[in-house]
């Protein structure tokens, strides 16, 4: 177990217990969680360097890494969904794009196929996870000035914009990916 695959099952923990936080929505867990919720993004961010870096890229990093991402983007984004910040369909297309890509993608890993992720996949990726952190932020602000007019525009009007936004990119990604992957799915 090398460095990076800690890091990837640390993410994994790190998730649930986000999951957690949000769920227990009080003011000091939703902090809380996204304070988890960024430690959790940057166990991403250097499990990959570190594997880059020192040549620790390992058949189990390219299993777990990408389950890791999903079972924290995905928790968090249906923990938004039980509070009533984000409306269910949009959780299930994200989750459908995610868990499908995923699918194929370790599939085509047990043939000896590495696909690479591609610059709108890394786009996706960011706008999820910066779409959650200000969705954290307004959520935070709701529940410390919860009558301010901006919030309330922010929480009411802002959040189901950007959540099409980050739904448009996710669905379109995973569109762009099946069509530039066609002869590889076909073998």
């Amino acid at each position: 177990m090398n460095t990076p695959n800690k890091l990837t099952i640390l993410r994994i923990i790190l998730a649930f217990i986000c999951v957690g936080l949000i769920l227990k929505n009080t003011l000091i867990s939703i902090i809380l969680a996204l304070v988890v919720f960024g430690l959790a993004s940057l166990t991403d961010f250097f499990d990959g360097y570190i594997a880059r870096k020192y040549n620790l890229i390992s058949d189990l990093g390219k299993i777990l890494d990408p389950i890791a991402d999903k079972v924290l983007i995905l928790g968090v984004f249906f923990s938004f969904f039980c509070l009533g910040i984000v409306n269910f369909w949009m959780v299930i297309l994200i989750a459908i794009r995610e868990v499908l890509l995923t699918v194929v993608r370790l599939f085509n890993l047990r043939k000896g196929v590495v696909q690479d992720a591609e610059i709108i996949g890394k786009h996706k990726t960011v706008a999820q996870i910066v779409g959650i952190l200000i969705i954290f932020l307004i959520k935070i602000l709701s529940e410390s000035i919860p009558s301010n007019e901006i919030v309330i525009f922010l929480f009411n009007k802002f959040i189901p914009v950007l959540m099409l936004y980050i739904v448009g990119i996710t669905v379109f990604s995973g569109i762009i990916y099946f069509r530039k992957n066609r002869a590889i799915l076909n073998k």
